[in-house]
């Protein structure tokens, strides 16, 4: 069986695959262009990819192609209409990050409302030093404890983040695509809350969810965490939010365009100490990525069986 693994590179450095080399004969590349795409799974039974776009252009000619393999939850990047009319099988992996993403979700909101970016270049660009005084306490700082935490998507990670807030004395308010007798709506939740996570998958009814006309509704000037998809939100309109003071800080990890060109809305906002940037690394944890790749391994493993451990197709 030949398996081919197109971007290794976006799942890091530190990891050996040896649970996917021992499958057959496995040809990994760092990264591929677009260009390269259809020349590289040209031979292959199997393919295993991250962030590389495949669909009828470059999947034609691989005639051999029985699976897809997608080392990640969302699958956007495969055209799923077209492997169902070719017989190719996708599989992807779904809750291996979730603790991963929750964590980072928390540290960005803790770090956000206890202002710990100006804190730390206070003490550490000798003004506090030069003050003698004992302490400093601008930009006030609030505690959790009795404040609202509203989550927009109450799955896997949304629960993980949930209790974490509750355990911090939060409320706790949700909305979510397939409401329960708990949920609330989406405008309860931009209207009450004191922090916001953003933890649901992009589709077409959530395209853009968080524009202009949400975050007027936004009383309590919320910090704001997007851990989920960038284009759930109108990358504009959050910049411009912070800028006017509509939202009191941002954390973001995911983008429309990754990586965000310069001109991007965000790339205003660098001088922002109210504002956190990742490149795209909330799921990664060390054991997030190696979670992934067993189930991967797995996904392959029952293909082969028969089985249709994974499968979305």
């Amino acid at each position: 069986m030949k398996i081919t693994m197109l971007d290794a590179s976006t799942l890091g450095s530190d990891l050996d695959f040896d649970m996917i080399t021992r499958l057959g004969e496995v040809k990994i590349y760092d990264k591929t262009p677009s260009e390269l795409t259809a020349e590289r799974i040209g031979e292959s039974d199997v393919i295993i990819l991250n962030k590389v776009k495949v669909n009828e252009s470059n999947l034609r000619g691989a005639e051999k192609l029985k699976l897809i393999c997608v080392t990640a939850t969302g699958y956007d990047n495969v055209d799923i209409d077209y492997c169902r009319r070719r017989g190719i099988a996708v599989c992807n992996v779904v809750g291996y990050s979730s603790a991963s993403v929750a964590q980072l979700t928390v540290a960005m909101a803790l770090s956000l409302v206890c202002h710990l970016s100006e804190y730390d270049r206070y003490s550490k660009s000798g003004a506090y030093t030069k003050s003698g005084i004992h302490n400093m306490l601008e930009p006030v700082y609030y505690e959790l404890a009795g404040k609202t935490w509203g989550i927009i998507g109450m799955g896997n990670i949304g629960k993980s983040v949930a209790s974490v807030a509750e355990s911090l004395g939060c409320r706790v308010i949700y909305t979510r695509n397939s409401p329960d007798s708990s949920a609330v709506s989406l405008d309860t939740v931009l209207r009450e809350s004191h922090i916001i996570s953003i933890h649901t998958p992009l589709t077409d009814k959530t395209l853009k969810m968080i524009g202009d006309a949400e975050l007027s509704k936004c009383e309590k000037k919320p910090v704001l965490i997007n851990v989920a998809r960038g284009a759930v939100c109108d990358e504009a309109a959050l910049a411009a939010a912070v800028l006017d003071g509509r939202l009191s800080g941002l954390g973001v990890d995911v983008y429309s365009c990754e990586p965000f060109p310069e001109d991007h809305p965000y790339a205003g906002l660098s001088e922002c100490d109210n504002v956190i940037l990742t490149p795209h690394m909330a799921w990664g944890a060390y054991e997030a990525r190696v979670r992934c790749m067993n189930e991967v391994a797995e996904n392959i493993k029952a293909f082969c069986s028969g089985g249709d451990r994974g499968r979305i197709v």
